[in-house]
């Protein structure tokens, strides 16, 4: 089924090619320039081609079609499951772990697991089944996922309005002299590197607050509470004021903490139930590797 997408311009200005790379991280560039030749875009609903100029208040509709070039099949991959009813799951996944299937992981994913052990909603396409929110491949942590449309729409919306509560543990190159503080920078598509996400003027809302849980002599232990949902913005708005996430291979710095990847745990999710309306809050152990730098840092320091 192809997925509708509308868009209404806000702040964004220039190319539609452009601005959709910003606004839709998940595709690329050479992809929404496919979509528009194929006129599966349009402005204001007329069709447009990739060199037209958005303004503040037109209406963008995408008809994103679905991708067919993958074979979803269910695994049989252990899963951490903390809890799961009728309606949702919230599950703790490891470092290594792609959260659902694409071109370079068509298979092994959180996703392959999950249909294993259970029906999803459908809200999200074919190879996202019951992913509402994502975590990065080498990030642990939890998940909230859905099983049933309705509990999918809910949960989307707790994420949109900005009701729900994902708190990660982080471990950072650096000082931290502040006891807590907040990031407050625009996050899109680097311009310099396409696979990298940046501070960009351009790019879209993000927050990120923190808070200092502990000091060691050249990095530091904090706890990261997002009031956005950027792809990559804890590591980025960290690397934004230099202090990377340890073991990061992307945004950190070669020489750094040996580990799985980088030192970052989703470790608290909170959310309202879908049916009943409670409050539920989770919460997750760090991964080993994890408990043991820190123990080894503690000994150092």
């Amino acid at each position: 089924m192809t997925e509708i997408k509308k868009i209404t311009i806000t702040t964004e200005s220039g190319r539609i090619d452009k601005v959709l790379t910003q606004l839709l991280p998940d595709y690329s560039r050479s992809q929404i320039q496919q979509w528009l030749k194929k006129d599966l875009v349009q402005i204001n609903d007329q069709p447009c081609k990739s060199n037209r100029k958005v303004v503040t208040g037109d209406v963008i509709t995408i008809a994103i079609p679905e991708p067919m070039t993958l074979d979803l099949t269910p695994e049989d991959i252990p899963l951490d499951i903390v809890y799961e009813d009728d309606q949702v799951l919230v599950v703790n996944k490891p470092q290594g772990m792609v959260v659902h299937p694409s071109a370079g992981h068509p298979n092994g994913t959180l996703v392959n697991a999950l249909l294993a052990h259970t029906p999803l909603s459908e809200i999200n396409g074919v190879f996202r089944p019951g992913i509402v929110h994502r975590i990065d491949k080498d990030t642990s942590g939890l998940l909230m996922v859905a099983k049933t449309n309705a509990a999918h729409e809910s949960l989307s919306a707790q994420l949109k309005a900005k009701e729900n509560l994902r708190e990660y543990i982080a471990l950072v190159h650096g000082t931290i002299e502040e006891d807590e503080g907040t990031i407050d920078a625009p996050i899109g598509r680097s311009k310099v590197d396409r696979m990298k996400q940046a501070i960009v003027n351009d790019g879209r809302p993000a927050v990120t607050h923190f808070t200092v849980i502990e000091r060691f002599t050249d990095f530091t232990l904090i706890k990261c509470r997002l009031e956005t949902g950027r792809t990559h913005q804890i590591r980025v708005h960290l690397a934004y004021i230099n202090r990377p996430v340890a073991g990061d291979p992307v945004y950190g710095p070669r020489k750094t903490l040996p580990g799985n990847g980088q030192f970052l745990h989703a470790a608290v999710l909170g959310f309202k139930h879908p049916t009943t309306g409670e409050m539920m809050r989770f919460e997750a152990p760090l991964p080993p590797i994890f408990a043991k730098t820190l123990h080894q840092l503690r000994d150092q320091h």
